[in-house]
């Protein structure tokens, strides 16, 4: 048992070594088609095989990437992007750790071999470690699920014929990764042969498998624009200044970038032209030093939450070309809304206007599909956001896809964007090897999300047992390593511990707190809610007089079960605590309170436990997406505040009392 103990975390620390010599592009625009640019998505039936060998090592030890995984073993059909777990009907691959392998072949358009074209491989999320192949050779590899990484492909493949990529991901938690997770290994004669349990130190699922898009795309090889930084401000004459930082790559010294801020219906807001060399960086490659530059725009259109303005969202498009001495051009162009934030005093400003958060936290979580991509569903949860009258949510408790992001860009939903820094809880979480990786995923989710309008506050992590000593420094580098990477905007954490004990709260700009008065804390009596929770609150800002926002609170609720006197999991308990925690909100709603967040958007799975029933049930949406009682209160409360009507609660409707409080219009 010790050796395949051994033998499963080596694999874990495989992949992390093969990330620290190969690397990840530090610069990944999302990749989209321009003039110069073409992509092919590889999403569909890929062949999958699980590694069911005592160590999980066979894939390496038989060199499985070297030929089709079909003449490996046995293999079955699996869908990318999706979960593996739920795909069939084997409770091993449900419950499955270690490594799994894909493949696919493709072909290349005969334009893409030209020696005028680089080919990159490109993952958006695979959970957990990954390594990728093309025609046998490793191109890429990553440590950590839900962000994206690429490799360059070019020399690697051929058109006339076709090519393979194939994917190996392992899904074993440490106590060092993010989230952590330990391993129970059992034998004979009290288990089974090879049993193993993961133990994930977080109440979701740990859905495995390429949870998101693998595409390939081209730019020039002669040039490309590498990244691209946009912030903006906005002026006292009303006019909005947006600055941009440009960088380029090329084999030629000199590069002409133009850029042009394009109006939703194409008309040219602004525009500058920048010309200059580039230093040698490598043996036949330029690259840029950070190019800077600014536009003025008169009268912008500005981006605004959809409840604070009827043009909500609205994007102009930064188009972005660079072009060599000899013609040679490379176009990309990003969405970019202009809007500031601020925290100033106990508000939270958008466009130096107080901002409200009326939202939930939520998960990447489905039947069948897991954490996979689904264009449909995320489509449908953004349609109940805003029937539910939200204004935001929090991706909790890990970056969400960038296709999801991009419609809370489009339809003016704020994000508080959340690293997968969930269950740091006991002092080993905290050992260097899980920072250096915690600073590493800050940075790539501050890349990848930079330019996003909607995200407006970055979390670092939830619920983190930030009373204990060594969290407090552990944190502070964290958090002070976010705001170099991005000044602009606030950062928190999501924190579940007392006033009194908690050693972090102290480096954040808003304070956010996740409570559960009347369900984890004085289970089954709501009447206990307001004065627990509002003496609390009254001291978190008597310490530290910051604005707060409440991030969860809630109750297990099985959609269907009543019962009067509500008691709990009944739809009408889950309103009951609703409204006496509508009563504590109201009361410093105005004062220092800038946000609340019910937990959760939805139902959703979870390891099995005696205290779940086929998974967590806080959400007021079933799994299915199906409204329980408390999602028309929460609709009700939002839409009333969003339009600044007065909304009164009777609580004897529910059996606890005769209380009745109104809110107060903003």
């Amino acid at each position: 048992l010790a050796k395949m103990a051994l033998q499963v975390l080596t694999f874990v620390v495989i992949a992390a070594l093969s990330t620290a010599l190969f690397g990840a592009c530090d610069a990944l625009l999302y990749a989209k088609e321009s003039s110069s640019r073409e992509v092919k998505e590889l999403n569909g039936l890929w062949h999958f095989r699980a590694d069911y060998s005592p160590g999980r090592d066979a894939g390496f030890t038989e060199e499985w990437y070297k030929e089709p995984l079909p003449k490996t073993g046995d293999t079955i059909l699996m869908p990318v992007p999706s979960s593996f777990n739920d795909i069939t009907q084997n409770v091993s691959l449900k419950n499955y750790i270690g490594w799994v392998w894909y493949d696919r072949e493709f072909w290349l358009p005969k334009a893409w071999t030209d020696n005028k074209t680089r080919v990159m491989l490109r993952l958006e999320s695979a959970q957990y470690n990954a390594i990728g192949w093309v025609n046998g050779i490793q191109v890429t590899n990553h440590s950590g699920g839900h962000l994206p990484f690429e490799g360059e492909i070019t020399d690697y493949v051929t058109a006339g014929k076709p090519n393979r990529v194939t994917v190996a991901v392992n899904n074993t938690l440490s106590p060092h990764t993010l989230p952590p997770g330990t391993l129970t290994f059992g034998g004979p004669p009290e288990y089974p042969k090879g049993y193993v349990v993961q133990h994930i130190q977080a109440d979701f699922f740990n859905y495995a498998g390429l949870h998101r898009p693998v595409k390939l795309y081209t730019t020039p090889s002669e040039v490309h624009v590498d990244d691209i930084t946009v912030t903006s401000s906005l002026e006292s004459n009303g006019s909005a200044v947006v600055n941009y930082i440009v960088e380029v790559q090329s084999s030629s010294p000199g590069v002409t970038v133009q850029v042009k801020l394009m109006e939703r219906m194409g008309r040219v807001a602004a525009r500058a032209s920048l010309n200059y060399k580039l230093r040698r960086c490598q043996k036949a490659l330029y690259c840029s030093k950070a190019v800077k530059g600014s536009v003025v725009v008169d009268d912008p259109h500005l981006w605004w939450p959809w409840t604070m303005n009827e043009e909500a969202g609205y994007l102009y498009v930064l188009q972005v070309t660079a072009t060599t001495e000899d013609g040679v051009e490379d176009m990309y162009r990003l969405p970019v809304g202009i809007r500031t934030v601020a925290v100033q005093g106990t508000q939270f400003l958008i466009n130096n206007k107080p901002f409200y958060f009326l939202g939930m936290g939520k998960h990447e979580d489905a039947d069948i599909r897991g954490k996979g991509l689904d264009y449909p569903l995320i489509m449908k949860d953004v349609n109940l956001i805003r029937w539910l009258g939200a204004n935001s949510f929090r991706t909790s408790h890990y970056p969400y896809a960038e296709e999801l992001m991009d419609l809370c860009d489009k339809n003016g939903i704020v994000v508080v964007d959340e690293s997968p820094a969930v269950g740091l809880t006991h002092p080993d979480n905290f050992a260097d090897e899980t920072l250096a990786h915690h600073l590493e995923v800050m940075t790539e989710l501050v890349q990848r999300d930079k330019n996003r309008p909607s995200v407006v506050m970055w979390s670092v992590a939830n619920e983190p047992s930030s009373e204990l000593a060594i969290a407090e420094a552990y944190f502070k580098k964290v958090i002070d390593h976010t705001r170099s990477l991005d000044p602009t905007r606030p950062v928190t954490f999501a924190c579940n511990q007392a006033y009194n004990t908690d050693r972090v709260v102290q480096f954040v700009d808003v304070i956010c707190i996740n409570r559960y008065y009347g369900w984890y804390q004085d289970q089954g009596h709501p009447e206990a809610i307001t004065m627990g929770l509002s003496y609390e609150l009254s001291l978190w800002y008597a310490k530290h007089g910051k604005p707060m926002m409440i991030t969860e609170y809630g109750a297990g609720t099985i959609a269907g079960f009543h019962k009067d006197p509500p008691v709990m999991f009944t739809e009408d308990f889950q309103v009951e605590v609703l409204m006496d925690n509508f009563e504590v909100f109201d009361e410093y709603r105005g004062k220092f309170l800038v946000g609340e967040m019910i937990w959760n958007f939805a139902d959703f799975e979870t390891d099995q436990s005696t205290s779940r029933v086929d998974g967590n049930k806080k959400g007021i949406l079933t799994r299915q997406r199906q409204p329980k009682t408390a999602a028309r209160l929460i609709r009700q409360r939002y839409l009333s505040l969003a339009q600044g009507r007065q909304l009164c609660y009777d609580h004897s409707l529910h059996g606890f009392s005769d209380r009745y409080h109104c809110t107060n219009p903003f």
